[in-house]
């Protein structure tokens, strides 16, 4: 009976994914692209959707009643834990169901009293397929969402607890239909020179859609802040990771936006005044693309070189209504010129250079452009 009832569970999730998309999920028309943001208060929603933010994830021991009213008030979908309250609700703000953060990491060991008194091991993937069978049993009209630690892309993390191993994560990513991760190179893998591991986005997002083999939507968790960091991440670098993780398959973006230096404040992002327009810009520049992230990526549409080729481009080609994109970013922490050979194009074509007031010029496909450290480029060829 229970085969059975795994079979049925894994026959609807196919279904919904030849569709497109939930009953009851997130919306499924291509100008919609997932921007969130984590573990925010519902207060604070109007602020997170005037910076391009349209979707929370997680609610502070919730949801609550008052929780999904707040957030109803200025049509904010969530994507939560599977409540009482959340399996009673009616509406549609709620939009998704949600495991616990991080299971792949070492979870603490709490007294009877709820004291912390040391960490044991990961949560075994084993348990979290049965949580998300057990979810989606309870309400199939909804995706449920995984997140997962910087173990994803980190091999020198050590915060996985004792007896974890990489072959763990083939089975972990069969408990989400959408799965993300999370690694902040600068403010949160204890390195002095995290800015010298921003590749760090795009390995994550190339080993889940590897291990999930194409079969889950990969979302990333971006930095922001400088959570509980002497570091921050500059705009251009946040805006680098952003395209790193497109670049690479993602299909979803959140950030976490809290800090905990010099006080903990949990709208951080909310409240600097260098990031907030910085991320907007980011945003507000992914949604106007989003019909083209949406749509297929070419599969080998572009060759890209570099000089000096330590200092890679990494770059994807998507193509819509007779255009052609190629979206390229620099992958090492260093100044390049990148030579693009791009497939498929007509005699005579010009590229646009979006967002930046300029064209480049194509010879027989074949462009070239700069890029400083870290450099993103967006380009429509028409």
């Amino acid at each position: 009976m229970k085969a059975f009832v795994v079979l049925t569970l894994l026959a609807s999730l196919a279904a919904c994914a030849q569709e497109g998309g939930w009953s009851n999920g997130p919306p499924t028309t291509p100008d919609y692209f997932p921007i969130a943001v984590w573990l925010q208060q519902a207060r604070n929603a109007p602020r997170y959707k005037a910076a391009g933010i349209n979707l929370y994830i997680g609610l502070w021991q919730g949801p609550t009643e008052e929780q999904l009213r707040e957030l109803e008030k200025v049509d904010m979908p969530v994507i939560c834990d599977q409540n009482a309250v959340g399996l009673a609700y009616k509406g549609k703000v709620i939009v998704g169901w949600m495991h616990g953060d991080e299971p792949d990491n070492a979870q603490p060991i709490t007294d009877a009293a709820g004291k912390t008194s040391g960490w044991g091991p990961c949560i075994p993937p084993a348990r979290i397929v049965a949580d998300y069978e057990r979810m989606k049993q309870a309400d199939p009209t909804r995706p449920v969402l995984l997140n997962l630690g910087q173990g994803v892309a980190n091999d020198a993390w050590y915060g996985r607890g004792n007896g974890a191993k990489q072959s763990d994560y083939l089975t972990y990513v069969q408990g989400g239909d959408i799965v993300s991760f999370d690694v902040y190179p600068v403010a949160g893998i204890e390195k002095p020179d995290g800015e010298n591991y921003l590749w760090m986005v795009a390995q994550g997002t190339q080993r889940l859609r590897q291990w999930s083999e194409g079969k889950r939507r990969i979302w990333n968790v971006i930095e922001c802040t400088r959570i509980g960091s002497d570091h921050r991440a500059t705009p251009g670098q946040v805006k680098a990771e952003v395209w790193m993780a497109l670049v690479h398959g993602a299909t979803g973006i959140v950030y976490f936006c809290h800090a905990w230096k010099p006080r903990f404040n949990e709208w951080a992002l909310l409240d600097d005044p260098e990031m907030l327009p910085a991320v907007t810009a980011i945003n507000q520049q992914v949604h106007d693309l989003a019909p083209v992230l949406n749509s297929p990526t070419v599969a080998d549409g572009v060759t890209v070189t570099s000089d000096p080729a330590e200092v890679p481009v990494a770059a994807m080609v998507k193509r819509l209504d007779g255009k052609t994109y190629v979206f390229a970013v620099g992958m090492k922490n260093g100044p390049t010129r990148a030579k693009f050979q791009v497939r498929g194009l007509p005699a005579g074509a010009k590229a646009e250079v979006i967002g930046e007031n300029r064209t480049v010029t194509l010879t027989d496909g074949a462009f070239e452009d700069a890029f400083e450290a870290y450099g993103v480029h967006l380009y429509c060829i028409d």
